[in-house]
């Protein structure tokens, strides 16, 4: 078995244990997440999504081949194993040409999936819940599934081809819309027991139908709704009375768990009772890349009070300025008047500035504020004021007050609470040693 199918078979088995997947594609991110998965034993599922990574390249500007040989050049800076790096490819389906007719849109979807599946990502998310563009307004399961099986089809065969391992599958029709909700009023009520079993029969036959009974024996999960989700300004956080009669569901069905999107932002004591009740796969994104933008807008707080103001970054008006340059990532999604749509685009908790890390102004504002600050010494007083955790880490000598250690820190500390969620037994990993690993860099 695959370690994802390893880690399944566990939770199974009554373990504690469950599996976290990061999806996001920014180096820092990812550097920060190897170092988590490191100190704490577990298993790092890295996962990209179909508007990141596509065969046009995505908003990342990568190929599905590209990704894996960016996400692996990290891994060998970082002296990461690879045999414990997993790739998953999250959503995927037509989401990204829902304007397009159904059958066009498919065959994108086709050209898509087996892109990644040759590439190497085995963890695939079958997603066809969306509606294209000659589609009635609501899609009945038996589509989703049919179109779900015909996308396995071509994962199978793009896997085999590539002489890969057979991928895993993650199915599900109450998909929240990936990067959290435009109003929490918006949000799917808990799925219930009667919907996931439909689900899981209407997936089935769909599936033995198309003679793909291995791949079937190979689904690991099932998104649903668990009541977790997140938009601009509000948190909806997890109440284990809610899922009592779905989890009991998932604990009667051989093999499978739930995989649980939009968990960011959710408490430490949240993500634990959610592996507990079965919610075993945790989905955290916007979080990551929002502890990203924290401690780049302190690291730039410190800046202006060390650096002539002719000589600092300007970053955080960099990349507002790029954000208004190019608003398709975040102008429909943030309404409100223009003071209301500029403390979103800072503050926003669905962190649509994720999207402009990689333009070339941000990325060279970034630079100069790393360089800027590396080339001082950060006085204690100012760590202490801007980023008061990573303060006490200097203080006692486990980390180095160096712009790039800083932040990765603060997205560390982060992540770790999905890995001490998702490896209890590992739970003794500190922020003493998150700290220290931080330092190296």
């Amino acid at each position: 078995m695959s370690p994802v199918q390893q880690i399944i078979a566990a939770h199974r088995r009554g373990d504690a244990t469950g599996l976290y997947s990061v999806c996001c594609s920014h180096p820092s991110v990812l550097r920060a997440a190897m170092r988590v998965a490191a100190i704490y034993d577990t298993v790092l599922l890295v996962e990209a999504t179909s508007n990141q990574v596509d065969q046009f390249g995505g908003y990342t500007g990568m190929t599905p081949s590209q990704f894996v040989d960016y996400v692996h050049a990290l891994a060998g800076a970082q002296d990461f194993p690879l045999e414990r790096l997993v790739l998953g490819g999250d959503h995927l389906g037509p989401n990204a040409w829902q304007g397009l007719d159904a059958a066009t849109a498919m065959q994108h979807a086709e050209t898509l999936i087996a892109a990644y599946a040759a590439a190497g990502f085995h963890k695939i998310h079958l997603d066809c819940s969306m509606r294209c563009a000659d589609d009635p307004q609501y899609l009945s399961d038996e589509v989703i599934a049919a179109r779900s099986a015909r996308l396995c089809i071509v994962a199978e065969q793009a896997a085999k081809q590539a002489g890969l391992p057979p991928p895993v599958y993650v199915i599900g029709t109450e998909v929240p819309i990936p990067g959290g909700e435009a109003n929490l009023a918006q949000a799917g009520a808990v799925t219930s027991p009667e919907a996931a079993k439909r689900t899981l029969d209407v997936h089935r036959k769909a599936f033995i139908d198309q003679n793909l009974h291995a791949a079937w024996r190979r689904v690991i999960a099932m998104v649903v709704q668990p009541g977790v989700d997140f938009d601009h300004t509000h948190i909806q956080h997890y109440d284990a009375k809610q899922t009592t009669e779905l989890s009991a569901f998932v604990a009667g069905q051989p093999g499978i768990v739930f995989e649980a999107h939009s968990t960011d932002y959710q408490r430490e004591s949240a993500l634990h009772a959610m592996v507990r009740d079965h919610f075993a796969i945790l989905k955290v994104g916007p979080a990551a890349t929002f502890a990203l933008r924290e401690a780049l807008m302190a690291l730039c707080q410190i800046e202006e009070e060390l650096v002539p103001a002719g000589q600092v970054s300007r970053l955080m008006q960099v990349l507002d300025e790029t954000m208004l340059a190019q608003p398709k990532h975040w102008a429909k999604h943030y309404p409100g008047s223009g003071a209301e749509q500029r403390l979103l685009r800072r503050y926003g908790l669905s962190d649509r500035c994720r999207y402009y890390w990689g333009e070339a102004p941000v990325v060279a504002a970034v630079e100069k504020l790393v360089a800027n600050l590396d080339a001082l010494e950060i006085p204690l007083s100012l760590l202490s004021q801007h980023l008061p955790e990573q303060y006490l880490e200097v203080l006692q000598g486990q980390l180095a007050a160096k712009a790039n250690a800083l932040l990765e820190h603060k997205i560390g500390r982060l992540l770790a609470q999905y890995a001490r969620a998702c490896n209890r037994n590992a739970a003794a990993g500190s922020n003493e040693q998150i700290s220290a690993a931080a330092a190296i860099c």
